[in-house]
């Protein structure tokens, strides 16, 4: 069963959209405003947030800027009476992955939650596992507060994998990530996770990077390792 937060201020269309979402087996947890919302976002995991713009005590673009500042990748899709060009690249530019105006179809509305969390947000900025933190907007790279530098191809390869964790990401996958459809040689794709390594774990206590026998590589914290 998907479960998704709502916070919209509207009471009466809050009360509907809930009703129609439970109809659909979809759970909604609800918040009236901003800060509610944040909160709430950060105490359960949810496949979807619906995030009207307009809001009380905090408004919709400042919750999404700062569930994407703090590494959140649940995907948004934002509700608003709005309908310039102008907003939605506001909202966008925010971090939202989908944008629905109002009045909407409740059924167009059930097919994007559906569509969304199939996926994780691509618009989240920071990207982290354990101590190690990625941020794409500075484009820096720590572990232990400490700066680490990569190569083009080792941020590229690097993202790929914390993007997927805990998942584990094929050798295909990463060689299309890196290179498309123009494969280099063969111990290419060793020689930069070799480097990765070296340069993520080989300085510091535990291991982040692990190979997975058969399946590919991992970002993950290893079974009762310390995660700050």
């Amino acid at each position: 069963m998907l479960s998704v937060l709502l916070v919209e201020d509207d009471r009466d269309l809050a009360d509907t959209l809930i009703q129609y979402l439970e109809l659909e087996d979809i759970r909604c947890d609800y918040a009236s405003n901003g800060v509610a919302g944040l909160e709430l976002m950060t105490q359960h995991h949810y496949d979807t947030l619906l995030l009207d713009l307009n809001l009380p005590r905090m408004d919709g673009l400042t919750v999404c800027q700062r569930l994407r500042a703090s590494g959140d990748d649940t995907p948004i899709l934002m509700l608003t009476a709005r309908d310039q060009i102008s907003d939605k690249l506001l909202g966008f530019d925010a971090g939202t992955d989908d944008y629905l105006v109002k009045p909407f179809e409740m059924q167009e509305l059930v097919v994007r939650v559906r569509a969304l969390a199939k996926r994780r947000s691509g618009q989240v900025r920071v990207l982290s596992c354990g101590d190690l933190k990625m941020d794409l907007t500075t484009k820096t790279l720590t572990r232990q507060g400490q700066s680490i530098k990569l190569s083009p191809t080792g941020w590229t390869l690097l993202e790929t994998l914390l993007r997927a964790s805990p998942s584990v990401v094929s050798r295909q996958q990463l060689e299309q990530a890196l290179w498309g459809d123009e494969l280099p040689d063969s111990n290419s794709l060793k020689v930069h996770l070799f480097n990765l390594r070296k340069a993520i774990d080989m300085p510091f206590d535990s291991p982040l990077l692990h190979t997975i026998a058969r399946q590919g590589f991992a970002i993950k914290v290893s079974e009762g390792q310390d995660t700050e």
